[in-house]
């Protein structure tokens, strides 16, 4: 049995433009059932890459105390975002240093990227 809370930052496809965010948004409520499901204690925080993103991440990061933040995929693979990743691990350093880093492939598979992590813990 793992314990501890979660933190997941991941982009909010609502507030991309050019496509539609439907099955993104279904997907990241299957992952956020998923751990219910594992009875995993997990909040969310979804951001757009703009001037307030960083802001958001330290008041979320700094609202409780997380055994593993989980970033997501759209942040770390996104190649014109590496900067913004760079920035972001180091703000998980900075203000969780206690917190394992994970990373999932898709909204589904969150809670395993999370169980890895917690594991480490």
């Amino acid at each position: 049995m793992v314990s501890g809370r979660v933190l997941v930052i991941g982009l909010d496809p609502t507030r991309l433009s050019g496509w539609d965010p439907e099955p993104v948004v279904a997907a990241i409520r299957r992952g956020e059932a998923r751990f219910a499901e594992l009875g995993i204690d997990a909040d969310t925080v979804l951001i757009a890459v703009d001037d307030n993103a960083e802001e958001t991440i330290v008041e979320a990061l700094t609202r409780s105390e997380y055994a593993c933040v989980v970033i997501g995929g759209g942040i770390r693979k996104h190649e014109p975002y590496l900067e913004f990743f760079e920035k972001l691990v180091n703000l998980v350093r900075l203000h969780a240093p206690g917190a394992a880093i994970a990373f999932n492939s898709s909204p589904e598979d969150t809670a395993d990227a999370a169980l890895r992590g917690l594991r480490q813990q």
